[in-house]
């Protein structure tokens, strides 16, 4: 039987939360709405389609929220040249794919943009999912439960990512979550929202890849 890792990108590995934070901070601008940027990254991991309304109403949603996330693409754009692989993701993934796990990319980010961090972290043969894949991203369970059907995995799963929005939706997916400090969120909080072990880097967690707990 086939254990599958199912693997966040962003924050995770790619190194893009402040990116994203500041990006949604310079949409919101444009409409003359401010959003404090230690709200817009505690907000990061979740999917444009919900995070709107998280960080600013319903009301903001209704009014401005096809407009907004167009204004985020539009400046997260020309940031895509800093964005870089967090260190040891070439490693975790080459690791799980020597010890036969089934390994998949859901991330909540757009699919032109998650086919770029593929290519960052040199793992061109890994499946990937992406928030244009499904109609509710993170922290809805979706795109995880996507993320399964895509490579068939006929054994146990785990859910690694570094925001307590990746331990949510592992949850709803009825999956064990472990996570990564790399997004900027605390231990603390991560083991709060459900994470049953967290790292400060991710060659750590690549030494213990055959010690994760699976469901």
């Amino acid at each position: 039987m086939t254990n599958t890792l199912v693997l966040d990108v962003d924050g995770t590995l790619v190194d893009t939360n402040f990116h994203h934070a500041v990006a949604w901070f310079r949409a919101f601008r444009r409409f003359d709405i401010t959003i404090p940027t230690w709200r817009l990254h505690r907000a990061i991991g979740m999917g444009g389609d919900k995070l709107v309304a998280a960080v600013a109403g319903e009301h903001v949603e209704r009014e401005r929220g096809d407009d907004l996330r167009a204004a985020w693409e539009a400046e997260f754009e020309p940031m895509l040249d800093e964005v870089r692989p967090l260190e040891g993701a070439h490693r975790l993934v080459s690791a799980a794919l020597e010890q036969d796990f089934a390994v998949v990319l859901a991330s909540s980010g757009k699919r032109g943009h998650v086919d770029r961090y593929v290519k960052l972290i040199d793992a061109p043969d890994v499946v990937s999912t992406s928030s244009d894949d499904v109609e509710a991203s993170k922290p809805a369970p979706d795109l995880i439960e996507v993320a399964l059907g895509r490579v068939g995995g006929d054994g146990r799963a785990v859910v690694i990512g570094d925001s307590v929005w990746d331990c949510e939706a592992a949850r709803r997916a009825g999956l064990p979550v472990v996570c990564v400090r790399t997004g900027g969120f605390g231990e603390a909080e991560l083991r709060e929202a459900g994470a049953s072990a967290v790292y400060e880097e991710l060659d750590r967690l690549r030494a213990d890849l055959t010690d994760l707990p699976m469901a």
